[in-house]
């Protein structure tokens, strides 16, 4: 039995194409897991699917194109997944980006494409999954979350407030769906290696800079202790944690991936 004992369960990743979801998929995989995973670009996440599929090929897996936003996709999504895979026990939800605009620049259209970004790329999969995470003991969803909830940023005002604002949903669903046997928990994120982090740093004007040495110099401007970025499997290690029965006794709650960035106790 694998340490997160998830062997033969379904489990769900949004968002599971690249980045942190798709550390999670690996690392389920890894377990044993069934997992279903979904994103919006074909040719990203298609091309995930086939280097998942050569190095786990017998791994039971579904990958589908879905938007979260759309609610009808998602639905799809939960049906093909059950078809395939079996009802879920348990449902990521990672999908999400961040927005640099402070409140003088952002328009009420950007306001409302993040509100809606960030909630209902959770309200969505939640609603279309419950019926089958109800059927399972002991199902869980896990929210990936950032640290702008605790401690918002000026530059990225949208973003920081729709993030409190998915905190908070974390904690409502925690005690609605405790009846139900399903656990609510999230992690908090600080700066974690992405595809964004890559391509700023391909634009970086200090040429002379590798990747960690650049990385180290963000690191010590943006005063994390632990002196570099995090790594999507150090986030995806949170969450399967929080997705298993070794956090049974765990809801409502958010663990900080953030090296140390987080200045709440």
């Amino acid at each position: 039995m694998s340490l997160y004992q998830l062997t033969g369960n379904t489990v769900i990743v949004t968002g599971g194409s690249s980045g942190i979801g798709l550390a999670c998929v690996e690392q389920l995989l890894e377990c044993g897991a069934y997992v279903a995973f979904c994103g919006r670009n074909a040719e990203r996440l298609y091309s995930a699917e086939a280097s998942l599929r050569s190095r786990f090929p017998q791994a039971r897996m579904l990958a589908q194109v879905c938007d979260v936003l759309d609610a009808d996709s998602v639905k799809a999504f939960a049906l093909a997944s059950s078809a395939v895979l079996g009802p879920a026990r348990v449902l990521i939800n990672n999908a999400g980006q961040g927005r640099v605009s402070t409140f003088s620049d952002t328009s009420d259209e950007a306001w409302s494409e993040e509100l809606n970004l960030k909630f209902f790329s959770v309200i969505n999969p939640v609603r279309a999954f419950m019926a089958q995470l109800e059927s399972q003991p002991g199902a869980a969803i896990v929210c990936v979350n950032s640290l702008l909830a605790n401690q918002p940023e000026p530059h990225m005002v949208a973003t920081s407030a729709a993030r409190a604002g998915l905190k908070n949903l974390v904690r409502s669903m925690a005690v609605e769906f405790a009846p139900k046997d399903i656990r609510v928990n999230g992690i908090l994120i600080g700066l974690v290696e992405s595809g964004q982090w890559r391509r700023r740093f391909d634009g970086r004007e200090e040429r002379e800079l590798n990747w960690s040495q650049w990385t180290a110099q963000l690191a010590l401007r943006k005063q994390i202790p632990l002196g570099r970025l995090g790594l999507p499997s150090e986030a995806a290690q949170a969450i399967l944690f929080l997705a298993s029965p070794l956090s049974a006794y765990t809801t409502g709650s958010h663990i900080d991936v953030s090296g140390g960035l987080s200045r709440y106790a």
